[in-house]
């Protein structure tokens, strides 16, 4: 094996913690992937992975080569995506992770578009709510939500999404309709948590000018979108969602937009990615093709 391709091994494998888990991902046989190893431990002199039945960790010398490695990998993607044939041609595999809602309502209903004109990418696109480890799962980009808080990940902008706040006829019917954003704190919600917390977001409203919150009770909380639309047409509460994900709710009077006359923050949508892929030219048509299509459907963001 090329000093290369056991650089990339060995890197998965501190990411991954899984020898396993890293041969499959470079297409490897398990055993091939443990003797290059042990060829670079003996090239070196030294062992760089401590290795359990359960788990795979770097040494201390391990973890100082695979800083140094990496960055070593990132300075050859580098010099990569600086030739003009990889630029215009790029080619390989392209991991996604895409919120779920997002991946079967606006990427996957054009991904032939962007197949047709990168026919050298093949993808391969997680979808969901969680939240992902970029460099320990091998992901190269992914479109999430909300303001980005990771500071090690690029983030580019794809839309800022209109929200509204809405509830089921029935829901209404059994509880009133809000005439003021104050009202709301009267109200049931559906809550919605992550990262395993119970936490439940307060609606979000402008009221003179400035961006105000209301927090509401409930008795129900999901962690998934779909579920979270669900648990409003059911009847559970009100939810606040972008508009778009709800047009053929609305249409159908199955869902009803409440305080109208007041505006809710927009939601911005970005492209994420690792700082040391952001040249990577799978990644930048990626991003540059996404960018596009968001602007097509939501306008360019601010």
């Amino acid at each position: 094996m090329d000093r290369f391709l056991a650089l990339q091994l060995f890197n998965r494998i501190v990411e991954l913690g899984s020898f396993t888990e890293a041969a499959e991902l470079l297409n490897l046989p398990r055993a091939t992937a443990t003797h290059a190893i042990k060829q670079m431990e003996s090239r070196l002199g030294t062992r760089l992975l401590d290795r359990t039945t359960r788990q795979v960790k770097p040494t201390l010398d391990g973890q100082a080569f695979y800083e140094r490695s990496r960055r070593v990998l990132a300075d050859l993607e580098d010099a990569e995506a600086s030739l003009s044939t990889h630029v215009a041609n790029p080619h390989g595999t392209l991991r996604l992770d895409v919120h779920g809602v997002h991946a079967s309502m606006i990427l996957l209903p054009h991904i032939n578009e962007f197949r047709e004109r990168y026919p050298n990418i093949d993808v391969i696109l997680s979808s969901g709510d969680r939240l992902v480890d970029l460099v320990k799962e091998g992901i190269d980009c992914v479109v999430r939500a909300g303001q980005p808080r990771d500071s090690s990940l690029v983030a580019r902008k794809l839309a800022d999404l209109p929200e509204i706040i809405c509830a089921s006829p029935e829901y209404l019917k059994r509880h009133g309709t809000p005439q003021h954003p104050g009202d709301l704190e009267q109200h049931q919600a559906v809550g919605f948590f992550s990262r395993g917390s119970s936490h439940r977001y307060p609606f979000s409203v402008i009221v003179d000018g400035t961006v105000q919150q209301f927090k509401a009770s409930g008795w129900i909380s999901v962690s998934d979108a779909e579920c979270y639309t669900s648990a409003a047409l059911a009847g559970c509460g009100l939810i606040q969602v972008p508009r778009f994900r709800l047009e053929p709710a609305l249409q159908a009077g199955r869902l009803v937009q409440v305080l109208p006359e007041w505006q809710c923050p927009t939601l911005p949508i970005s492209a994420l990615y690792p700082f040391h892929r952001q040249l990577s030219p799978r990644v930048r048509v990626f991003v540059d093709w996404v960018r596009e299509l968001y602007a097509q459907e939501f306008g360019n963001p601010a």
